[in-house]
């Protein structure tokens, strides 16, 4: 075996440990979003049972427009999820290809450099879409501590004696 096939094999190899490190921060970005989805999922029965036990005409528009928020939180997230899929994808085509570039006598040389720029602008997609998700996230929880003080007053006023 010649010396410039050893090297061939390390420059392989090499090539193929960026795609390896993108692979990891991809499957992090994915358990979190799995995460936040079953914290949108939880909340979402819980204001769905919230709903349901609630006759206060103005109290059952807030819980909905709630409700509205947590489909569009979900949403979000399943789409964020499969852009990360298809960033996994690209950068396991991406080693592949690497692999297979040398193999095939560089006829599909051009593949890796595609399918890493399109794994890399599918994960910036999908960190795009979870940060949005997080502001609506945050924004959700204002509006509710909002409506809890403001109710919360409103209580405490009709409780008071009118001098």
């Amino acid at each position: 075996m010649p010396p410039t096939t050893d090297l061939n094999y390390y420059a392989i190899l090499t090539a193929m440990l960026a795609p390896a490190f993108f692979l990891t921060a991809t499957a992090g970005l994915l358990t979190s979003a799995n995460a936040r989805l079953a914290r949108v999922i939880d909340r979402g029965r819980a204001l769905m049972r919230e709903l349901e036990e609630n006759e206060d005409a103005e109290d059952r528009a807030v819980i909905e427009q709630r409700i509205s928020l947590q489909r569009t939180r979900s949403r979000m997230i399943l789409r964020a999820s499969q852009l990360l899929y298809v960033a996994i994808s690209c950068f396991v085509g991406t080693s592949l290809s690497v692999a297979g570039d040398s193999f095939l006598g560089h006829r599909v040389a051009q593949l890796p450099t595609v399918l890493a720029v399109l794994g890399v602008l599918s994960m910036l997609a999908a960190s795009v879409l979870l940060a949005r998700e997080a502001s609506h996230a945050v924004a959700a929880v204002n509006h509710e501590m909002d409506d809890a003080y403001a109710k919360a007053n409103r209580r405490n006023r009709a409780r008071q004696p009118r001098q």
